[in-house]
C-alpha cells in the first residue's frame, strides 16, 4: 500500500533537504552518517529531478525566489513543505523499481504542486531499513510562476506566482485520492487512505516508539552485561498503552460502567464522556487523550456495540461451570492456595463467583509457583524489599532531576551572560557611563543579573564554557532516562506483587472477589 506523509518545515536551511536526499542520515537521531575522515556518506542508490529548479542548486534558487518577494524571512515561517509517498514492500516482488517510482513521483509533483520549485527524490533503502520504495517531494512554500487554477486550489491567489503553498483539509483529501488512482492505475497495493485508521499512529508517535524502543534495547543490554534479566523488551507509547488496556478491558466489560471501572482499577486509566465521544486520561497525563485519535476502534461508535456482544457470550458462560487447573507442587502456599480454591468450588459459593475470579486466582497460583515462595511471609518480604528499591529508585531519579535543573539554569545565565558581555564590556569604557547605559538598559542589566546568579553558584572559582555544561547536561540525561526505566521496571514489579500478596490473602480468607489490581497494603508499624 502506499502512503503519503506531510511535514511542514521552518528550517530556512534548504540546502539540509538537499543534504538528506543524497547522503546517508541516521534514522534514529536525524543526523548525517560521517566517514573516518569526517566527510558525508553519499547513499547507496537515489533518483534526483528538480521541477522549475536545478536539483544541485535548490537552495540557492529557494532562498533568491524569498528575497525577490520578500517572503519566508521570519522564523516562524513554513519554508518548505515535504510530502513522502512509501510503496509497499511487496510492490518490488511485482515489478516496482526506483526509475518507475520516481517517474510516478515525478507526475504527482507536476499535477498537484504546480509553479513550485520542487526537489523529487526516490530512495529504496526504505526507513529504518524496512526495504521499501519510497518518494521524497520537496517543494519550496513560495510559488515560483504563475499556473492555471485547479479546483483544489482554494483561493485565487494559490495559482499565482509570489503567494505560498496552501494545504487545507480538502487539499489533503485530494492528495490522498491522488496517490490512490496513480497505485491503482499502475495495479500496486493500496488501501484506502479516506478512511479512518482502526489504530491511528502519528508520525511523532511512531518516531517516539522507535527511540523510546532504542533507548530500552540499550538500557536492556547495560543490565544484560551485569548480569540482570530485564523485566521489560518491548517500548510502550502512552498511546499505545491506552490502546492495549481499552483491547483487555474491552474484552470483559458488558457494561459502560463496568468498562469505566475496569479501567480506572486495573490500568489506573479515567474514561471521560463528552457529548457521546471517549477520552482517555492517561496516569501520567493531565490531559485526555480523544478515543478518535487511538483510532477508530477505540470510540464509541465501536465499543458500544462490543458490551451488547459480551452480555450474550457471558450468559453463556455462566451455564457452564468454570474449572480450574491444579499444580502440582511441593511449595507450602500454593498447596494452601490450591486446597482453599477446591473449598470455594461448591454449589452455594459457585453462584456467587465470576469467571474472571477463577482466572484471577490461576494466575496468582502459577506466579507464586514460578518464583518459588514457600510461606506467605516470603511473599511479604519479596513485596517489601521492592517497595524499599523503588522508593530508593524515585529519590536517585529525583537528585539527578534536581541537577539538571541546575545545569540547565547555569547554561541560560552562562548564555545570557556571554551574550551581553561585549555591550558591558563597552559600557565599562565609554566616556559617558550614564548615556551608554540608559541606551543598553536591557542588555547591561541581563549581563549584571546572569553575572551575579553564576557567582552565587560557582563562588570564586571560574565559569565553566556553554561546551562543557552541555557535556555534563548529556552525562546527566543518560543517568536520569536509566534511572527513569529502572525506576519504573521495579515499580511494576512491586504492583504485581501487591496485586499477588492481595489475591493470596483473598485466597486463604475465603474471600468473594480476586483483585486486578492491589489494594494499598498499610504499614501496621
Amino acid at each position: 500500500m502506499a502512503i503519503l506523509k506531510h511535514i511542514a518545515s521552518k528550517n530556512a536551511d534548504y540546502g539540509e533537504a538537499q543534504r538528506y536526499l543524497m547522503f546517508q542520515y541516521d534514522e534514529y537521531t536525524g543526523k548525517p552518517i560521517l566517514d573516518e575522515n569526517g566527510r558525508l556518506l553519499p547513499r547507496k542508490e537515489y533518483y534526483l529531478d528538480g521541477i522549475n529548479c536545478d536539483p544541485f542548486a535548490f537552495d540557492l534558487e529557494c532562498r533568491e525566489l524569498n528575497a525577490q518577494y520578500h517572503k519566508n524571512q521570519n522564523y516562524d515561517d513554513i519554508k518548505s513543505h515535504h510530502y513522502i509517498l512509501s510503496f509497499d514492500p511487496k510492490d518490488i516482488e511485482n515489478g516496482l523499481t526506483g526509475d518507475q517510482a520516481q517517474k510516478l513521483g515525478m507526475e504527482y509533483a507536476r499535477k498537484n504542486f504546480p509553479g513550485h520549485q520542487t526537489l523529487v527524490c526516490t530512495h529504496m533503502d526504505g526507513n529504518n531499513e524496512s526495504g521499501n520504495i519510497h518518494v521524497h517531494i520537496i517543494i519550496n512554500s513560495l510559488r515560483k510562476l504563475d499556473v492555471e487554477r485547479e479546483t483544489f486550489m482554494e483561493r485565487p491567489c494559490d495559482s499565482r506566482a509570489g503567494y505560498k503553498h496552501h494545504l487545507t483539509k480538502d487539499y489533503l483529501i485530494h492528495l490522498k485520492q491522488s496517490v490512490m488512482d496513480i497505485c491503482r492505475r499502475e495495479h500496486l497495493h493500496q488501501v484506502n487512505l479516506l478512511a479512518p485508521a482502526e489504530k491511528k499512529i502519528t508520525e511523532r508517535e511512531y518516531h517516539a516508539r522507535r527511540r523510546g524502543q532504542r533507548d530500552l534495547d540499550k538500557h536492556n543490554q547495560k543490565m544484560v552485561s551485569e548480569g540482570i534479566t530485564p523485566r521489560k523488551t518491548k517500548y510502550q507509547t502512552q498511546k499505545d498503552y491506552l490502546r492495549s488496556a481499552v483491547d483487555e478491558a474491552v474484552a470483559s466489560a458488558c457494561t459502560l460502567d463496568g468498562f469505566k471501572k475496569l479501567l480506572k482499577e486495573k490500568y489506573h486509566i479515567t474514561l471521560k464522556i463528552s457529548r457521546g465521544r471517549f477520552s482517555y486520561l492517561h496516569p501520567e497525563r493531565s490531559k485526555p487523550i480523544t478515543g478518535r485519535s487511538l483510532g477508530t476502534h477505540y470510540d464509541e461508535k465501536y465499543l458500544l456495540p462490543l458490551f451488547e456482544r459480551n452480555v450474550k457470550h457471558s450468559d453463556a458462560a455462566v451455564k457452564s461451570e468454570p474449572t480450574f487447573v491444579f499444580i502440582k507442587s511441593n511449595l507450602r502456599l500454593v498447596v494452601d492456595l490450591q486446597q482453599c480454591i477446591k473449598a470455594q468450588q461448591n454449589a452455594a459459593y459457585a453462584q456467587r463467583l465470576k469467571l474472571s475470579n477463577l482466572q484471577q486466582m490461576a494466575k496468582t497460583v502459577a506466579y507464586v509457583q514460578e518464583h518459588g515462595y514457600n510461606t506467605q511471609e516470603e511473599l511479604l518480604k519479596a513485596f517489601t524489599e521492592a517497595h524499599t528499591q523503588m522508593n530508593d529508585a524515585k529519590k536517585s531519579l529525583r537528585s539527578t532531576q534536581q541537577q539538571i535543573k541546575h545545569i540547565n539554569e547555569k547554561i541560560h545565565y552562562t548564555g545570557q551572560y556571554l551574550a551581553n558581555k561585549s555591550i558591558y564590556r563597552q559600557y565599562i569604557q565609554s566616556a559617558n557611563k550614564k548615556k551608554f547605559r540608559d541606551e543598553h538598559q536591557t542588555e547591561i542589566v541581563l549581563y549584571e543579573t546572569a553575572r551575579k546568579i553564576l557567582k552565587g553558584q560557582s563562588g570564586n572559582t571560574r565559569l565553566p564554557s556553554i561546551k562543557v555544561l552541555k557535556e555534563e547536561k548529556e552525562k546527566l540525561n543518560i543517568l536520569k532516562n536509566s534511572q527513569l526505566h529502572a525506576y519504573k521496571d521495579i515499580q511494576r514489579y512491586q504492583n504485581k506483587l501487591k496485586t499477588v500478596c492481595a489475591n493470596v490473602d483473598t485466597i486463604l480468607n475465603g474471600g468473594s472477589s480476586i483483585h486486578y489490581e492491589p489494594q494499598k497494603i498499610h504499614d501496621k508499624t
